[in-house]
């Protein structure tokens, strides 16, 4: 009786033992199981995570990628804080009218995107001369988490104040002062969006830039792209188009 009392005390607390996790634990259990969302060959995974938040900041205007209630894809300004969990965490905001928000509740799953440059290489550009083909390479980055809803108007507030000081700084301006706009301005600005944390869980940094072809393709892959033959309209080409002639 005792032994088979025994037996049953072990299964029980085998049973019971998630219960007893921490949330640094359940989070890197659920990270180590986590489905990748994005297909890497070996030769293009990028791990370093400093190398990773650095990319983040850089390129922070991101895709946030949910499928509650459906499928929904949202373009974002995103703001990176490395201190907060085992990945970091991200921060941002959607429309309060964008039903994707429903997604913030803690239990659904999202993906953030985050892109870098990318461009066509063609195979004229490389050393080797046969057996050749056309490719793309890019650089990106998945970040894949829970988002939360961000509750509280003094954390909303420091949200969009670290937001507009950061992108500010970028474009090299310093003349904005978001701490002198009116607050109860502010504040009704604010009732119309959605802000929102995620807790890295999974991070994929997928980076094809040819670097496992020969050092002659790669010097020729680099001297090409200096010469900046791959073009793309900027920021101010659609902009300027846009206005000039609005599409209906």
């Amino acid at each position: 009786m005792p032994a088979e009392m025994n037996r049953r005390a072990v299964l029980l607390g085998l049973l019971s033992a998630p219960s007893i996790l921490g949330e640094d634990d359940l989070a890197a259990q659920e990270a180590s199981t986590a489905d990748p969302s994005l297909y890497i060959p070996k030769a293009h995974v990028v791990e370093e995570l400093k190398f990773l938040h650095d990319f983040m900041e850089e390129f922070s205007f991101v895709m946030l990628v949910t499928a509650t209630p459906t499928v929904r894809i949202t373009h974002i300004p995103s703001i990176l804080d490395r201190t907060q969990g085992r990945f970091g965490t991200i921060r941002g905001h959607i429309s309060g009218q964008n039903v994707q928000k429903a997604a913030f509740d803690g239990t659904h799953q999202a993906v953030i995107v985050f892109r870098g440059p990318q461009g066509y290489i063609s195979p004229t550009w490389y050393a080797t001369r046969t057996s050749v083909v056309p490719t793309c390479n890019f650089g990106g980055v998945h970040a894949s988490g829970r988002p939360r809803p961000i509750t509280g108007k003094a954390r909303a507030y420091d949200l969009h104040a670290a937001l507009i000081a950061r992108n500010e700084k970028r474009i090299g301006s310093t003349e904005y002062d978001f701490a002198a706009q009116p607050r109860e301005y502010v504040d009704r600005m604010m009732q119309g969006i959605s802000p929102f944390e995620m807790e890295i869980q999974a991070i994929e940094g997928k980076f094809k830039l040819g670097q496992e072809r020969s050092e002659g393709d790669r010097n020729g892959v680099l001297a090409h792209l200096a010469r900046g033959e791959y073009k793309e309209r900027t920021l101010y080409d659609l902009t300027q188009a846009f206005y000039k002639a609005p599409p209906k």
